[in-house]
C-alpha cells in the first residue's frame, strides 16, 4: 500500500540498454512539522514490549498496511532500531553493544538552574552530565542509559482517526510530484 503510491520511471539496472519499470524508493515525505506539533491531532500511545508497528496500526487503524502513517507520524525512519525494541531483543541489543552492560555509561547531576525534575517518569531533560569528580555526582550504568532512550521510543503520537484520509490525501499528493 505504501510504496503503491511511489512514483515509478524506466530505469536500465544491468547497464545493457534494457529498462525496467522501477519505484523510486528514493522518494521521501515528511509530515510538516506544524502539523507534526499540532497535538490536538494525536494521541499519546505507550507501546507495549514486543508490539510491532503493524500491530499498533491494525489495533488503532483496524488495518495493519497503514504501518506507514505511525511510522512517518513520528518520524521514524528505521523500523527496527526507531520504534521499540521488546524486552528480548533489548536484551540482546544491549549485551552485544556493550562488553558490561552494567558498567558506567556517564555521570549525572540535576540542573541547578532551570526545571529541577522531570515531566513524568521518562524525562530526564532536567539532568545534565557532569563528570564523576562533580559532588553529588550519580552514575548511570549503560543497561540505565539505553533503557531510558527505549522509553523514549516507547512514547510515540497516533494520528486520531478522524484525520487519517486528510493525511493520506496529502501524502499522495506530495509523493507523485
Amino acid at each position: 500500500m505504501y510504496f503503491s503510491k511511489f512514483p515509478q520511471g524506466l530505469y536500465d539496472i544491468k547497464g545493457d540498454g534494457n529498462k525496467k519499470l522501477v519505484t523510486d524508493i528514493m522518494k521521501r515525505v515528511k509530515v510538516r512539522s506544524k502539523i507534526a506539533d499540532e497535538i490536538s491531532l494525536y494521541d499519546v500511545y505507550d507501546v507495549p514490549s514486543g508490539e510491532r508497528p503493524e500491530d499498533t496500526a491494525f489495533k488503532h487503524f483496524g488495518d495493519s498496511e497503514l504501518h506507514w502513517i505511525i511510522l512517518m507520524t513520528n518520524n521514524i525512519t528505521d523500523a527496527y532500531y526507531g520504534w521499540p525494541l521488546s524486552d528480548l531483543e533489548f536484551e540482546t541489543y544491549i549485551i552485544e553493544k556493550y562488553s558490561n552492560p552494567d558498567a558506567i555509561h556517564h555521570y549525572e547531576l540535576t540542573q541547578s538552574s532551570g526545571p529541577q525534575k522531570g515531566n513524568g517518569p521518562d524525562d530526564y531533560s532536567h539532568k545534565i552530565e557532569v563528570n564523576s569528580t562533580e559532588v553529588g555526582a550519580q552514575s548511570v550504568s549503560n543497561r540505565e542509559y539505553e533503557q531510558r532512550l527505549q522509553d523514549q521510543k516507547r512514547q510515540i503520537k497516533l494520528l486520531q482517526p478522524q484525520f487519517l484520509g486528510i493525511v493520506m490525501q496529502e501524502f499522495e499528493k506530495l509523493i507523485s510530484k
